[in-house]
């Protein structure tokens, strides 16, 4: 067994180095070009779904349940088979369902947008005319979700992950006595990059939140509902604890099929109560008259039911699975009784979360990128990129070849070892 490097001399420590930045010379030199930046579908992946390119091939196929033209203006709302569908998919009624173009990130930015512009609800003054809103991020979380809030230049606040979701006494706390929170970003299966799934009393509890601000939201990115290895993890459905309550309103759900068929031309989807969807239709019919309503179309004549969604998804699973344990293999190889690492196994979703050895994050990056590695940047998995113990690094493994896989995962280990003896040896 590997002899953990904080129990090394300095005489170890310092071989050791030598014969690491020895292999990294040689690395660099070989001139790879790896990438392991994005959790992007492979092309393997987006071939499972071929068969969308001839879904629909008729003008009759066109005409909606409702007899409308999908092919024409109208139905903001989206087509009728789509929203039923995806209720059925996120388990509500299809008037809780608004159906949009191919991106949830875009409708959950629209969203944001208009809480910050409109306010919510019956509540109709703006977040932004309002002064300091403030935002609670479980961290490490998705990138994005920080994006959009440095774009309103919303401040945010970290909250601690569990392993089963938010800390949820931080959350509470906070809520409860600061009226300037308004809003709560939650990834509740397979989160982004932790791949942890909230467990049914930690959704209860959010769903129970009694924030300080009445106009106070979550935003609830279901992105990898449908994303298991194998095993079917269940996530509680949070609607289920807010319908028929003071907080009926109180959360915004996102879905797509984004990688359930193709990234650029799937399907997304805003769950929420039905004030909150005719409140978001009475804004967006400025902004628009209709989303693609021949793609939804084809999505639906696709997919067919959330069973054939099911099936479907085990041969991304069959595609992705293998490639998450080889990264784990090589891990556990390059990683096992040094004491520098530990990585999350997620049972599903698309990343793979690794902490090294304290403050050497942003040095194993850079020499990750010279040697001609593309990770995720060093701190993008929390607020504004300060991970407070520079060590976290999001890992992206469904894109790569299992060879370019195995190769990256090699010459991460090399990059984060070699920085993990540099930073010892300057304690020393």
């Amino acid at each position: 067994m590997a002899k953990q490097y904080s129990e090394m001399s300095k005489a170890e420590l310092s071989q050791l180095n030598s014969e690491l930045q020895k292999q990294y010379d040689e690395i660099v030199e070989s001139g790879i070009s790896l990438d392991l930046s994005r959790g992007k579908p492979s092309k393997e992946q987006l071939d499972l779904s071929e068969e969308l390119f001839t879904a629909l091939n008729s003008s009759s196929q066109c005409i909606s349940s409702t007899g409308f033209d999908v092919r024409n203006y109208g139905l903001l709302q989206g087509v009728e088979e789509a929203r039923q569908l995806f209720g059925q998919l996120l388990g509500v009624p299809a008037e809780n369902i608004l159906v949009g173009g191919n991106s949830s990130l875009t409708m959950q930015y629209d969203a944001f947008a208009r809480c910050m512009l409109f306010g919510v609800g019956e509540h109709r003054m703006s977040w932004m005319k309002q002064g300091d809103a403030k935002i609670l991020c479980p961290a490490p979380g998705y990138d994005r979700h920080f994006a959009i809030c440095e774009e309103f230049r919303t401040p945010m606040i970290p909250v601690r992950l569990t392993g089963h979701g938010p800390d949820m006494d931080q959350v509470e706390e906070l809520v409860a006595n600061d009226p300037t929170i308004k809003g709560l970003y939650c990834v509740p299966k397979y989160s982004n990059p932790t791949g942890e799934t909230y467990d049914e009393k930690t959704v209860r509890r959010i769903a129970e939140l009694k924030p300080a601000a009445k106009d106070f939201r979550v935003f609830w990115d279901n992105a990898y509902l449908y994303h298991d290895f194998g095993k079917v993890t269940e996530v509680a459905n949070i609607f289920d604890y807010t319908n028929g309550t003071e907080n009926e309103d109180m959360v915004y759900e996102f879905f797509s099929t984004s990688k359930i068929t193709f990234p650029g031309s799937g399907v997304a989807v805003m769950a929420s109560s039905k004030a909150n969807i005719d409140f978001a239709i009475k804004h967006m019919s400025v902004q628009s008259i209709n989303a693609d309503k021949v793609n939804q179309m084809r999505q639906v004549l696709y997919l067919k039911s959330p069973e054939n969604v099911r099936e479907h998804m085990k041969k991304h699973a069959a595609i992705l699975k293998p490639k998450f344990e080889l990264v784990e293999q090589k891990f556990h190889e390059a990683f096992d009784g040094t004491g520098i690492a530990t990585w999350t196994e997620p049972d599903g979703g698309y990343f793979i979360s690794l902490d090294i050895f304290p403050n050497t994050a942003k040095t194993t990056f850079n020499l990750c990128k010279a040697a001609g590695l593309k990770i995720t940047g060093a701190g993008a998995t929390f607020p504004y990129k300060k991970d407070p113990d520079s060590k976290n690094l999001r890992i992206c493994p469904s894109y790569a070849s299992a060879e370019d896989l195995a190769k990256a995962c090699d010459v991460l280990a090399v990059c984060a070892k070699l920085a993990a003896t540099r930073r010892l040896l300057e304690l020393e």
